[in-house]
């Protein structure tokens, strides 16, 4: 059982940081029914920046590790969110009127931009996080000793989550999201910006995806110029199962797809892990075509 409890921990926050990347695919989805595939690439330069920030600017060693952490989480999604905005003006925006279809290419062009942008400036070599940025003890909950690091992934990961659902629940400005999100054209006959809300979103989205690439640096140790799309890719499948579009539908299938992961390596291969989380989505998607959730941000929030 203590084996079973430390693969859920382990499930958990990585399925938060899994769920992060999935609120941006279906944010964007929910307002421009548009598949953002740069991204996963946004997170990438996220786990970067971070430890750009770390190495060039000592945060840690400077405020401390929680007041590092938190800055570092502030820096990040500034920086990353304004990266995204750029991407809806240069990329998005001038497409908004023409088939799909230029989008979709369009959006494939920039991830392949961003990814080998980031390659041209830190190299193609694995990097690696600066040891020592958290304490490497273990908090008892419950007899179970889980690691800090675990506990604080998770723990942002929820923070930013909750954030996110109180902002689109009870701001106005959440509230013209989700009217964006039914009809474009009524709500610029009440009075709503559209392109202001797509910018905010853009805004919103690829800043959370930049924090979960700093989570997984400081997770896992690591980080590479092509990780953007293995995490992108699960990250959608995580934004399919709960139901894209609907954003506390993101956050439960990230959840879900973090825990079957961590169970499926632990129980049955390291190998198959991936190949297992795929399977539940296939089943999923016949059993339930919308995902667990439903579709639409509007609908459900």
């Amino acid at each position: 059982m203590e084996e079973f409890f430390q693969q859920l921990t382990n499930g958990l926050a990585v399925g938060g940081i899994y769920a992060l990347i999935a609120l941006g695919y279906t944010m964007v989805y929910g307002v421009l029914k548009l598949i953002n595939f740069a991204h996963g690439d946004l997170f990438a330069l996220g786990a970067y920046l971070g430890l750009t920030l770390l190495t060039s600017l000592g945060l840690n060693s400077r405020v401390g590790p929680l007041a590092g952490l938190a800055l570092l989480v502030v820096f990040v999604t500034g920086l990353v969110a304004l990266a995204g905005a750029l991407l809806e003006r240069a990329a998005y925006r001038p497409l908004r009127q023409s088939p799909r279809l230029s989008a979709v290419v369009s959006a494939l062009g920039a991830s392949i931009f961003i990814q080998n942008t980031i390659m041209l400036i830190y190299g193609s070599k694995i990097h690696v996080y600066p040891k020592g940025i958290l304490p490497a003890v273990a908090v008892n909950i419950f007899g179970l000793q889980v690691p800090l690091v675990r506990i604080l992934v998770f723990v942002v990961s929820l923070l930013l989550m909750a954030a996110l659902f109180a902002f689109i629940q009870k701001t106005r400005l959440g509230t013209a999201i989700r009217a964006v999100a039914i009809d474009q054209d009524a709500a610029r006959l009440m009075g709503i910006n559209v392109d202001q809300v797509i910018m905010i979103v853009f805004l919103i989205g690829p800043g959370l995806g930049g924090v979960a690439g700093l989570l997984v640096g400081l997770y896992y140790g690591q980080v590479n110029f092509t990780m953007g799309w293995i995490y992108g890719l699960k990250a959608f499948t995580a934004a399919i199962l709960g139901g894209i579009g609907n954003i506390p539908g993101a956050m439960l299938g990230g959840l879900i797809l973090g825990v079957i992961e961590a169970l499926g390596a632990a129980y049955v291969s390291v190998a198959w892990k991936d190949a297992i989380a795929f399977l539940v989505l296939i089943v999923i998607l016949i059993a339930r075509p919308k995902g667990l959730l439903g579709e639409r941000v509007a609908d459900k929030i």
